[in-house]
Formats: structure tokens, sequence, C-alpha cells
């Protein structure tokens, strides 16, 4: 695919809309780096006026990216060990984002396999952190346009059902139902409540 039609694609997903209708819209979605990946069927929205967000206390040398324009990706390492990948959304400035919870692996899995040092495909993409691992992510991503090699994404299908529930491992807005999954997804970095919203999701526009 040429780097034009892949901007096509990325566009269509609408990335300078709200973090939290991208992390919905973007369920579903095949996600590539460099060849590998799959279908991102779990997702996490942040947004500066949220408590939870890296983005609340304003820009840092760490969170630049995040200010930066949507439509490009935001690399942080988790607990010292895990290198994480969001989305940026919304206007540049702003410092909103949707954190990559989890794939469906479809493509690439022995290069998976190779990098998590694990066989279960339900294992390879469970997690921010497995994502970041399986998928080769590292700091020099940080602020990488999406529409451009080595990334390649394209929009979710229409009637995506998807599950709605309070993000992961917060101290902080853990109300706020902004985790977003692939209903019956097996895999899921962590199952939704038996009572989580369901809800259809329309198509883009």
């Amino acid at each position: 695919m040429s780097a034009k039609a892949d901007s096509a694609k990325t566009d269509a997903i609408g990335f300078g809309d709200d973090a939290v209708v991208v992390a919905r819209r973007l369920i579903g979605a095949l996600l590539h780096v460099d060849g590998v990946g799959g279908r991102i069927v779990e997702t996490e929205a942040y947004d500066r006026a949220d408590p939870a967000s890296h983005s609340h206390a304003g820009p840092t040398p760490r969170n630049a990216s995040m200010f930066g324009p949507p439509g490009h990706a935001y690399v942080y390492r988790s607990y010292g060990l895990h290198w994480c990948l969001n989305f940026v959304c919304r206007e540049a400035g702003h410092g909103a984002g949707v954190l990559i919870r989890a794939l469906e692996p479809l493509d690439g899995l022995d290069a998976m396999r190779a990098r998590r040092g694990a066989d279960d495909p339900r294992l390879l993409c469970a997690g921010p952190g497995r994502v970041g691992q399986a998928l080769g992510i590292t700091r020099a991503l940080d602020g990488a346009p999406l529409d451009a090699p080595p990334f390649a994404l394209r929009p979710a299908p229409p009637g995506v059902v998807v599950c709605l529930g309070p993000r992961i491992g917060l101290s902080k807005a853990v109300e706020q139902p902004w985790r977003f999954g692939l209903s019956g997804s097996r895999y899921l970095s962590r199952p939704f409540p038996e009572l989580a919203r369901l809800s259809r999701r329309r198509s883009p526009g």
C-alpha cells in the first residue's frame, strides 16, 4: 500500500476527535509495525482534564509528544520496564491520547513469540507492556506519524460491538468508563464486568 493510501486510512480514524471517541473507534482496527501486528481489541482514553493522564500537569520532556499533533505516537516506559504505545488525539497542544492495551495477534507471530518469550497467542499482546514488546516498540518511535512506516493502521469495519468499563491499574479517576474492548474477544488483558455496557459502534462519519 502506498504512503498516500496509508494516510487516507489513518485520516479516516479521525484522530482530531476526543480521545474517548477515538478509543472506541479504534476497537477492531488493524495495527501493524513493520508488518507485525493484528486487530486492536482493547484501548483506554486519557485527556488533559483527567487527573490520571500523563498530560494533566502540563508538558514535560517525557510527555512532549502527547501535546504534539494528532495521529502521532506517544511512547512511554511503564515502571521502567515496558514501552507502551499511545495514539495522540485532539488538536496539537491539548494533551489527549489513547493507550493501546491489547491486540489479537494476526501477523508476524514468530517475531512476537521471539520478542515475548511466550507461545500462547492469548499472552502475546494482552496488556500494554506486552503490546509494546511484541510489536518492537521503543522510545525511538515516540512522536512518529501513524500514517507512515513502520506503522500501518486501517480503520475497523462497521458494526463492531464494543464493551465499556473502568480503566485498569489507576489510583485516580477510577470511576471513568474509558476502557473499551471488543466484545467476546479472547485476547483482552482482563475481562470486562458481566454488566459492562455494550454498544454497537457507528460507522465513522
